[in-house]
Parts: structure tokens; C-alpha cells; sequence
């Protein structure tokens, strides 16, 4: 009997069993790999353990956040869900603009895939979650945008810009990718800031061209 509020008919067990299932199918985010490389072993870190990571940011860094008050709940179911997505449409590096320009287009058809494993109801849930990640309608999804943003840059810092140095990403380039971390929670911004150009200090990331031409003359 349906409940009228457009919940799942199902009954319990048959929505355990499609809650299982998402849930077993969410297990293949452990073979999702990204450019980034965790500090210690330097092999590349999976979409899986990014996730964990940023919830890990989540909690320890809300007291920064640009509203200190905002949902916290809503900021972990976020960022522990939104790169489901990658299990189909795979990861795409951040400066990779071939693969950028159809990412949305490949990633909104996996949420449909994916988030459609579920109940209706709790489908159409994580599937707003999603949606409201990737527009950053809210104070929450910009909190969670941000900490998702600052989580990769940290790593490339920790490893002396492993990455970017593989894939020839300069200063510049980081900053244009990762400025909008300060719509989320400014003073985490002004830590990234200091962290890169301390990294280009050390030699350890290019200043891009711009800031090249501009110590030529100098």
C-alpha cells in the first residue's frame, strides 16, 4: 500500500535487498583510481578512499566553513556520494579539458544508473544531492565543493606536486581550478594560497607563464 507522500511501495525486505545491492555495487569505487598519490606508499589513491578523506575534512574543518552553522549531515552525505558517479562515466582529471567539456553529460547518466539502484524515494534523494553538489546552490554544497577541491591539492603538495609535475599543471592553472574554495570557507582558500606558493618556493610547482614573463622583466 502506496504511504501517499510518493515513498517506495516496497515492502522492508525487498527494499533491504535493492539497498544491498546499490551498496555492493558502490564497492566497485575501490577500482576508480585518480591522478592524485597518497603520501605514504605513493601509489595512486581510488575514488573510495578520496571519499573517506573528505569526509574526514568535512568534520574537522566545518568550524571554518563561511557559515559555521551550516548542516553538517547534509555537507557528509554530499561528498560520501558524489563521485558514485565515476564508477561509469570513470575519473576525469581536473585539467584535462577534452575530458571536462561532456564530464556533466557522462556523469549525469550514471546518477541515473547508479542512484536508480535504490528505493524511489531514497533514489530520487541522493540524486538531489547530486544535483545540488554539482550546482553548489547552497551554503552546504559550497562547503563540500570546497573540501573537495582542497583534498587533491593537499595530496599534491604532500608528494612535491606529483601530479601536476606528470601532467605539466602550473601555478596558475591551480588557482584558475580551485579559487572558488573560498565561496565555501575562505580561510581555507588563504591556507590553500600560502600552501601553493610556498610549493612554487621550493621549486616543486611552475609559476605558469604569466608569472614567468613577469620575472623576466622584473
Amino acid at each position: 500500500m502506496s504511504s501517499g507522500n510518493g515513498a517506495s511501495a516496497d515492502t522492508p525486505a525487498a527494499r533491504m535487498r535493492r539497498q544491498i545491492e546499490f551498496i555492493v555495487e558502490c564497492d566497485r569505487l575501490k577500482e576508480i583510481f585518480r591522478q592524485t598519490i597518497n603520501t605514504a606508499s605513493r601509489r595512486a589513491e581510488n575514488d573510495a578512499e578520496h571519499s573517506w578523506a573528505l569526509c574526514l575534512c568535512a568534520i574537522v574543518l566545518a568550524e571554518h566553513a563561511n557559515r559555521p552553522d551550516l548542516d553538517l549531515l547534509r555537507v557528509l552525505k554530499m561528498v560520501i556520494i558524489h563521485d558514485l558517479v565515476e564508477i561509469d562515466a570513470g575519473d576525469t582529471f581536473a585539467y584535462d579539458t577534452a575530458r571536462m567539456a561532456d564530464q556533466h553529460e557522462r556523469e549525469s547518466r550514471a546518477a541515473d544508473r547508479i542512484f536508480g539502484l535504490l528505493p524511489s524515494d531514497q533514489g530520487r534523494e541522493f540524486r538531489a544531492l547530486w544535483d545540488e553538489f554539482e550546482a553548489r546552490s547552497t551554503m552546504e554544497a559550497k562547503f563540500a565543493a570546497a573540501v573537495d577541491r582542497f583534498q587533491p591539492m593537499l595530496l599534491n603538495c604532500r608528494t612535491e606536486g606529483a601530479a601536476w609535475k606528470r601532467h605539466g599543471v602550473t601555478h596558475d592553472r591551480v588557482v584558475a581550478r580551485n579559487r572558488h574554495i573560498a565561496d565555501g570557507c575562505e580561510e581555507l582558500w588563504r591556507y590553500s594560497e600560502k600552501m601553493l606558493a610556498d610549493l612554487v618556493a621550493d621549486g616543486a610547482l611552475a609559476p605558469g607563464p604569466a608569472a614567468s614573463a613577469s620575472g623576466r622583466s622584473a
